[in-house]
């Protein structure tokens, strides 16, 4: 009964439909940028610590959970057009997967690694997000002209980051996702085609995020690209995730 509640909680953090409805409503609620990037660094992680009080195995039904949620909440983001809902939506269907992990017999400090490693690039999207707000007043999609012209740093910034979310080469979620598939296409078949659609959905939603944000024409908006510090920040963080994605790729490859 313990175990069960435990995992019961564990889910609000670790979101399995229907209780990953408590983060995005969290986050729908919470305006400030850096409280916002606070939440989504430490979701995750709390829940992970939750589960650190149960040594029991976790059972087949949530892992089949997990993977609906995550498939649901991959095919929901092709049709969102606000960056924060499509971000919090992708959060809910990365973070969904860390169960697989937990059944795969990962050391929990290369869990917690995951965990992190899979947040950083939507925390960087909230802080790009609230720029957009700041330069246009909202953050949707196909609502302004193409950044691409209009404010090139941030575009090339936004992309890079929306490519790390999405489990590109070399960030750490495309090796997390890559050692997951090939931990289950000899045990658990069918699990492994459930990661690779999702991870297509990732990729179509993604392109369609920032071909609803960086194509188009030049808008007649004056606005105000990024300026060297911030580029820097940007810069220093996305090289980071890539020597990190790297090292962690060594690890669990």
């Amino acid at each position: 009964m313990m175990d069960l509640l435990i995992i019961i909680l564990a889910s609000i953090f670790l979101p399995l439909f229907p209780m990953s409805m408590v983060f995005n409503s969290v986050l729908e609620n919470v305006k400030q940028p850096w409280l916002r990037v606070v939440l989504f660094i430490a979701w995750p992680l709390i829940g992970l610590f939750i589960l650190s009080f149960s040594d029991a195995d976790i059972p087949v039904w949530v892992l089949i959970i997990a993977l609906i949620t995550s498939t649901l909440y991959a095919l929901r983001m092709l049709s969102l057009r606000e960056v924060n809902q499509w971000n919090g939506f992708l959060a809910t269907s990365l973070w969904s997967l860390l169960w697989l992990a937990i059944t795969q017999d990962t050391a929990s400090t290369l869990l917690y690694s995951y965990a992190f490693s899979m947040s950083v690039p939507l925390a960087l999207l909230v802080i790009l997000s609230a720029g957009l707000e700041q330069r246009f007043g909202a953050a949707y999609t196909d609502l302004y002209g193409g950044l691409a012209q209009t404010i090139p740093c941030f575009a090339w910034t936004l992309v890079t980051v929306v490519v790390a979310a999405i489990a590109t080469p070399l960030f750490p979620t495309f090796f997390i996702m890559f050692d997951m598939i090939v931990e289950s296409i000899t045990v658990m078949p069918l699990v492994a085609v459930a990661l690779m659609l999702i991870w297509i959905l990732w990729s179509w939603a993604g392109a369609r995020l920032i071909q609803g944000l960086i194509v188009g024409r030049r808008s007649n908006s004056k606005v105000v690209d990024l300026n060297g510090s911030a580029i820097g920040f940007y810069s220093s963080v996305l090289v980071a995730l890539m020597a990190g994605g790297i090292y962690l790729g060594g690890v669990i490859l």
